[in-house]
């Protein structure tokens, strides 16, 4: 069958032809603001369904075949086609991207059938079927994929749910930081890590930070991790200075010119991630393994096409891609910042949780640990209410974390996210506790009682740091 025929669909009395399999992606996008921007997005709702019925009969081998960046051009082009793992494809190898879709929502897409399955996905298959898709179904498949990493917690069992404690200031003040991340802890946040964005984004800063926080860990006794999301190269200066570092993050992005952008590439991750195992920090857990999950990855659908970078490929194919970026370092943690970008790249509230859900579903398909900061800027066509939504329905879809900002209100990135609150309601929804080693820490410490928060006994260590905090 010639590309032309392949790649084209009859509607109604109207014969659609599109250019290549980019533009069939494209096209079969939902509306979004970044690829109207772009000028890849369907220019009618009708050439919109055309594109997603032939989307619908490709075969999912097409994806290897045809590839959307050029092998010898892309250096996660050649992770993707270089790491695929035939045997664990073979299941599905014979399947069209609308039987995919079937085959993935039917009882046969078991736990168990699509963690083996992972392997042999690539970006551009889940991106695919993710294109024919409802919310309820992204949130259905999601629910059924379960992806456990571990370093001093355990995160991403089944009824689990953690957060991310985000305590920024907007100088770096250690007393700030602390007063936040004590506020955190106290509503029963951080079991995924307290993670700081710095505001000064340099090496002293960063071990400064790394340094207070590892203090306060040891302090309370709690079984978390800590994070400074600084570049990649001031964590890797950090390490060499023996400070105390858990987790190592940086951006990434799903080509090699948009992590160019970044300032890494491959190599320079590999590096980082050899350099954080070496240290060893993570737990001893009971089957005798040391927590070894040392990565925290963040994505966003946007950051290609906002910088030039997205090689003519839609915000959601492109961000799907920079899933494989991350899964070649097994992380602890991969969130998308779902609207942080702006309304130039997802316009409103709706299109923020249709991407939060496509986002989430992609990555957990391809076995990710995918977290979602929930979140929106100011001038964006969107509000709270949309944002609990989005947190109720990711929440139902089995995220493994979200943000807890104080307020919900960053005051240093100055956005709108998920608060403190917000993940407590979770729990309390859904009956979801946090990862197993922090419920029985905070157990231990009276910060809750039989799963509900209470304020910890006076002279426990958490109440310590509080009255320090004052007298100080």
């Amino acid at each position: 069958m010639s590309d032309a025929a392949l790649y084209s669909a009859t509607l109604g009395r109207t014969h659609h032809r599109f250019a290549d399999l980019k533009d069939v992606l494209a096209k079969a996008s939902p509306r979004k603001a970044g690829d109207e921007l772009a000028g890849l997005a369907a220019r009618s709702a009708a050439e919109r369904e055309a594109a997603r019925l032939c989307l619908s009969e490709l075969p999912l081998t097409l994806f290897l075949q045809d590839l959307l960046i050029p092998y010898e051009d892309d250096e996660v082009t050649r992770l993707i086609v270089d790491s695929h793992d035939a045997a664990a494809f073979a299941p599905v190898s014979g399947l069209s991207v609308g039987q995919f879709r079937d085959w993935l929502l039917s009882d046969a897409a078991t736990p168990e059938a699509l963690r083996a399955l992972a392997p042999g996905l690539t970006p551009e298959m889940v991106a695919a079927v993710c294109k024919l898709m409802r919310n309820q179904d992204l949130v259905l498949v999601a629910r059924k994929c379960e992806v456990i990493t571990r370093f001093r917690t355990t995160l991403g069992r089944r009824g689990h749910f953690s957060t991310r404690l985000q305590p920024n200031h907007p100088t770096d003040d250690l007393r700030g930081i602390l007063a936040s991340t004590l506020d955190g802890l106290m509503f029963g946040a951080g079991d995924a890590v307290i993670g700081v964005n710095p505001a000064l984004d340099n090496v002293d800063a960063c071990v400064r930070l790394l340094t207070m926080l590892d203090d306060l860990r040891q302090g309370l006794g709690a079984p978390i991790q800590t994070c400074v999301l600084t570049h990649v190269t001031n964590t890797l200066q950090a390490i060499e200075r023996g400070a105390p570092v858990d987790l190592v993050f940086q951006s990434v992005a799903g080509a090699q010119g948009a992590n160019a952008g970044f300032g890494i590439d491959l190599a320079l991750l590999t590096e980082a991630h050899e350099a954080a195992q070496s240290l060893g920090r993570g737990s001893l857990f009971a089957d005798g393994q040391r927590g070894q999950n040392v990565m925290y990855f963040e994505t966003g659908q946007g950051s290609a096409l906002s910088s030039g970078t997205h090689a003519g490929l839609d915000q959601q194919t492109a961000e799907a891609r920079a899933y494989a970026v991350a899964r070649a370092y097994s992380p602890l943690l991969v969130n998308t910042v779902v609207g942080f970008i702006g309304p130039e790249y997802l316009y409103d509230g709706k299109q923020i949780v249709r991407a939060g859900l496509e986002d989430h579903f992609c990555g957990k398909l391809l076995g990710l640990p995918m977290g979602c900061d929930i979140c929106y800027t100011n001038h964006a066509e969107a509000d709270s209410d949309d944002m609990d939504g989005l947190l109720t329905l990711l929440a139902a879809a089995g995220v493994t974390f979200i943000m807890g900002v104080p307020g919900a209100d960053d005051i240093m990135l100055g956005y709108q996210s998920t608060s403190f609150h917000d993940a407590w309601y979770v729990r309390s929804v859904f009956g979801f506790p946090p990862a197993p080693e922090f419920a029985a820490w905070l157990e231990g410490t009276g910060i809750t009682r039989e799963g509900r928060l209470q304020l910890p006994p006076a002279g426990s260590p958490l109440r310590e740091q509080l009255r320090q905090l004052g007298a100080g």
